[in-house]
């Protein structure tokens, strides 16, 4: 006796009940609840209530350089040749200055000097310096002078 015809799947002709034609359609996925949002991590040591000190900064931080700088201009009489500032600086921030401060930047220049030198224009933006009149001399602007009291 042969099965009924209405029994093997028109597609691929093997019984309805093997094949996966005649399988009844799987359910519809469940529909997931928005993701809630992770509250954000809080170390250990926050959550202790001690505080946490990071590493120090592999240099120093340009900011630093700031009284240095206006400190030496002063001493100066407000104006010197960049030279004097640079060696002004090195002396007095020998205990600052840290390792990598000694390394050259791209241009072949100490990291230290490079960093003054952007203090510096920092400074001529904060209207603490004049904008060069003589290449090669800071001066100090009537603030600067006074920042420096």
């Amino acid at each position: 006796m042969t099965p009924p015809v209405d029994d093997y799947c028109e597609l691929c002709d093997l019984p309805l009940s093997q094949c996966v034609h005649g399988q009844p359609p799987p359910p519809p996925p469940e529909k997931k609840a928005p993701a809630k949002k992770a509250a954000p991590r809080v170390s250990r040591a926050k959550a202790a209530g001690t505080s946490v000190t990071s590493a120090p900064p592999r240099r120093t931080p340009q900011r630093e350089f700031r009284p240095h700088i206006l400190a030496t201009l002063q001493d100066n009489g407000g104006r010197a040749e960049v030279e004097d500032v640079m060696a002004e600086l090195a002396r007095r921030m020998e205990p600052v200055l840290r390792p990598a401060d000694h390394e050259t930047v791209n241009q072949g220049e100490l990291r230290w000097r490079y960093a003054a030198r952007l203090e510096r224009k920092a400074m001529l933006d904060d209207g603490l310096i004049m904008p060069p009149r003589q290449p090669g001399v800071w001066e100090l602007t009537e603030l600067g002078r006074a920042t420096t009291e």
